[in-house]
């Protein structure tokens, strides 16, 4: 199998820290290109949920993860050459800021030509602007600029001054006003989930008009050629096998890629709501994703089957992996952050409780008994369990989140997010055990 390149236009964008607008830009971007007609595939660098299902709505097309560390290189590199043959037009939103974190945003972006375009939250500056714009770009020579964002910017005369002292060849594409009515509302890990805001796609359409005028008249976005080195398919070592996956407002931190694998080797997956009291559907196996089961506690505690049924399910001897969400609804207990215990699924001893700052955030490795797996860790809530933990995970970049795997009979559980790609073949050995 030989490699083919393909040219697509792509831009990377970044920002000098979190909280500078990327997400919203880069939805506007998406969506102002969308709404012409044109194909636009959005990534999202690194591991997170939220933002990819305000992306997804904004171009009309799921939004993968691209990340160094999750994934590796060969993965995202077929991830963006499949996308750069169908799409006009290619977008990766950064994470944090452009050079945070390892691997980085601009790692990412060097890795694969991307050319960067960084925005800057300029409503607290004027003529520093251009300093730090200049900064980003020449702090690590060999990275491609394809110019500079204003975002919150004030008026004409405050767009002028952000402008001056920009280099030629770091262009001011878009000098964004500030849209304190088209805000995302905020909830404890981040933004709110894209289904439960009614208005999104009116908010979509105001972010891409204000984009439109906000252009650079003449501003071109760069080709970047892909190459793609075709990667042998998986084998097929699930056909016939039967998943069932919970999605719904409360088990919503699901991967594309995930199930994208699943599905390439050989599952049928089927999806069902916890929170609208469905049952679970016949399974072999059965995935409770992470999501916000704090939120919709009182409502899964009166699910009228649904602890028997995930009894049964484990005590068949069926897999099933609970991340995260997932695997608060199989404790006894859960605190939502009102102080009220509800009670759960009753499969694993122990409780959760909802606390008012982040528990635990970072990229995790960790060694399941098939294998080594990667993926991530971000939750609110603390957890006390006598269960002893199968396997512990590390963080590559030092930090102290470091998440227990437990695993009892069939049934295995941790706060991780797992990105199932990073390892086909353990992924397929779990969830293809048929127990007794």
């Amino acid at each position: 199998m030989s490699s083919h390149t393909t040219a697509c236009p792509a831009l990377f964008i970044s920002a000098p820290s979190s909280g500078s607008g990327k997400t919203s830009l880069t939805a506007a971007i998406a969506r102002s290109h969308s709404r012409r007609g044109e194909r636009v595939r959005v990534f999202k660098t690194g591991p997170d949920f939220l933002d990819p299902m305000l992306l997804e709505r904004a171009s009309g097309h799921p939004a993968y993860q691209l990340d160094l560390f999750m994934g590796g290189f060969a993965h995202c590199q077929t991830l963006l050459a499949e996308a750069a043959r169908e799409a006009d037009l290619i977008l990766v939103e950064g994470v944090m800021g452009l050079f945070d974190g390892n691997p980085s945003s601009a790692d990412l972006a060097a890795a694969f030509g991307l050319p960067v375009a960084c925005v800057v939250d300029a409503s607290a500056m004027a003529q520093t602007f251009a300093a730090l714009a200049t900064g980003l770009q020449r702090f690590r020579p060999g990275l491609q600029h394809g110019g500079v964002i204003a975002n919150r910017v004030g008026g004409l005369a405050h767009a002028r001054m952000l402008a001056e002292g920009l280099p030629p060849d770091l262009p001011l594409v878009a000098a964004v006003p500030r849209l304190g009515h088209l805000s995302l509302p905020e909830r404890h890990l981040g933004l709110v989930q894209a289904q439960e805001l009614p208005r999104l796609h009116e908010l979509l359409d105001g972010w891409a008009d204000a984009w439109d005028a906000a252009l650079h008249p003449g501003h071109v976005i760069p080709r970047v050629t892909f190459t793609h080195e075709p990667e042998p398919a998986p084998q097929r070592t699930l056909a016939g096998r039967r998943i069932a996956i919970a999605r719904d407002a409360a088990f919503g931190f699901i991967y594309p890629a995930n199930t994208d694998l699943l599905e390439a080797l050989g599952a049928e997956l089927v999806f069902f709501s916890p929170v609208q009291h469905q049952p679970l559907p016949a399974c072999d196996a059965l995935w409770l994703p992470g999501g916000y089961p704090e939120l919709h506690a009182e409502a899964l505690s009166h699910h009228p089957t649904l602890a028997a049924d995930l009894r049964a399910h484990v005590a068949a001897g069926k897999p099933l992996l609970a991340e995260c969400g997932g695997m608060l609804a199989l404790l006894q207990t859960l605190t939502d952050a009102m102080g009220q215990a509800h009670p759960m699924a009753g499969l694993l001893p122990g409780q959760a409780r909802l606390q008012a700052r982040v528990a635990a955030l970072g990229l995790q490795a960790i060694d399941w008994p098939e294998g080594p797996l990667r993926g991530h860790s971000y939750h609110y809530s603390t957890l006390d369990t006598p269960l002893t933990p199968v396997a512990t995970a590390t963080n590559p970049n030092g930090g102290s989140t470091a998440e227990a795997l437990y695993q009892q009979g069939s049934l295995r559980a941790s706060y991780l997010h797992h990105y199932f790609p990073s390892n086909p073949e353990a992924v397929a050995a779990f969830f293809g055990n048929h127990g007794h």
